[in-house]
């Protein structure tokens, strides 16, 4: 029975952190929404993501450096939402290194040791009650960890030298020293390697794995760089938007991504729209295609992903193949070939060891297992709203002349509704102020004959429209809606009362 206890005891202590339904908003914006996260003991994990995304606002609210506006960060059990940073058992790797010029790099370490404080294992009473007496450690105590922290990094013998006189990957290298030096039981790692250059950011990838090895304490790194979380990685999660897209080991997210925008974010992709026919069949550019996936609706709209190096090209002769395409251009990357290749209307990127000419005439292969199936994001823009006055509803900040009949019955002003928007019924203009709605667009996925672009209002909300027209990252733009497409519901109470 004790051991029954132990062992669940140290599956909870397992999780060493805990973000429970954690929201952060700043100025009206939500930059983490109604996040939840465990982090198990021991793991290298890593938040990838785009900038703007919420990956170092959550870091930050771990390591305590910002307060959440709602939810609770917990760690070993303890919530610690409101601990102030130097009581956490954790220390942070910026990408700025942040040393102190004036001091070397054995003091640049040691100053955190010579601030701590521990258990003396003496006890005093005071007042009737009982305390343990702290003390500071010793000079040959701070010695010691301090030249072990350096000999970890790889930097034995340079205790002495001014940090100035160090380059870039030295420099970090003594950040991480002084993050060891206490002992945290979790490293958090805020992109620490964006300021170096290629070959020593690969260099530090690999050293940065092996102290993980050697110490066995828990990692969380911040990066954009999906090479770097693919290759480091025990656990990566994918954030977008302040949402968690997908979590899964390298393999899982590269393989299997949850959804388009993990697709597109993570390697190479020709991401898709399909239907699914039934299940092991799939229907995309005009032509049905065997897949491994099964589970869908009879004719399900899909999002589907096929990587560059799964496409197999043959002689336009061959009886292989279910692709007809002609190559647009090609690029050597060293060990294989990156080709662009229209098939049906479509963009294909392929890469293969062989070279297939310029204007030559293809056949594209694709197997059963190298087509992914994923369930679409959205297929429709949902909002909520309420209604103003007869056939008027606001909603995105603005107000909107729509029929308010639902159901053949004239909705009563300051019902709660939502609104459906459909992708047809969205219409972009460069110019703001031709449009209702103003926004930024943050993403433009290409999709064959077609892109889906995601705006963002200037109410914290997202609009989705499928476009011929292709628009780059950041245009502002304005938004038109058709307002015969628009369709209302209304809001039950208990819906009303959550939201």
């Amino acid at each position: 029975m004790g051991d029954d206890r132990q062992m669940k005891e140290q599956r909870v202590f397992d999780k060493i952190i805990e973000v429970k339904n954690v929201t952060k908003i700043f100025d009206d914006t939500t930059v983490i929404d109604d996040l939840n996260l465990s982090i198990r003991r021991g793991q290298f994990v890593t938040l990838l993501g785009p900038s703007g995304c919420g990956k170092t606002t959550l870091l930050r609210m771990i390591a305590g450096f910002m307060a959440p506006t709602s939810g609770n960060i917990y760690i070993e059990g303890q919530d610690v939402t409101a601990m102030p940073p130097y009581k956490r058992p954790v220390n942070t790797v910026f990408q700025k290194y942040a040393l102190f010029p004036h001091l070397n790099v054995f003091n640049n370490v040691a100053y955190g040791l010579k601030l701590k404080k521990i258990p003396s294992g003496e006890k005093r009473t005071k007042n009737g009650v009982t305390v343990d007496v702290t003390r500071k450690f010793t000079k040959a105590e701070i010695a010691e960890k301090v030249n072990r922290a350096l000999k970890l990094v790889g930097l034995d013998d340079y205790g002495h030298r001014d940090v100035n006189s160090l380059s870039g990957g030295q420099q970090q290298r003594v950040a991480i020293a002084r993050a060891l030096v206490c002992e945290p039981k979790v490293l958090l790692l805020d992109e620490p390697l964006g300021a170096l250059d290629l070959k020593m950011r690969k260099e530090m990838q690999i050293e940065l794995m092996k102290m993980h090895r050697e110490l066995g304490i828990t990692f969380i790194y911040v990066t954009h760089d999906q090479e770097e979380a693919l290759t480091m990685s025990d656990v990566v999660v994918v954030l977008n938007d302040g949402l968690i897209q997908q979590i899964g080991t390298p393999k899982q997210v590269y393989d299997e991504p949850a959804n388009a925008f993990v697709a597109d974010f993570i390697g190479e992709s020709n991401v898709i729209s399909g239907t699914m026919i039934k299940d092991f069949c799939v229907k995309f550019l005009d032509t049905e295609f065997v897949c491994e996936d099964k589970g869908f609706a009879k004719n399900e709209q899909v999002d589907l992903v096929v990587r560059p190096e799964d496409i197999k090209l043959y002689p336009e002769n061959s009886d292989k193949g279910q692709l007809a395409g002609q190559v647009l251009s090609t690029v050597f990357k060293g060990t294989w070939y990156e080709m662009e290749i229209e098939a049906n209307g479509y963009e294909f990127t392929v890469q293969s060891t062989t070279e297939a000419k310029v204007g030559q005439k293809v056949r594209l292969a694709i197997e059963p297992n190298g087509i992914h199936i994923m369930k679409k994001l959205r297929t429709v823009n949902e909002f909520i709203g309420e209604v103003t006055g007869e056939n008027w509803v606001d909603f995105c900040g603005g107000s909107f002349e729509i029929n308010t009949f639902v159901d053949g019955v004239a909705l009563e002003k300051g019902t709660s509704v939502k609104v459906y928007v459909p992708f047809d019924a969205v219409e972009l203009t460069d110019d703001e102020d031709d449009g209702e709605i103003g926004g930024n667009v943050t993403r433009s996925l290409y999709k064959g004959n077609y892109y889906q672009v995601q705006i963002y209002t200037d109410t914290d909300e997202d609009f989705y429209i499928d476009t011929t027209d292709e628009w780059d990252n950041d245009d502002r733009v304005g938004i038109k809606l058709n307002k015969d497409k628009i369709r209302l519901e209304v809001i039950a109470e208990d819906e009303s009362d959550e939201a």
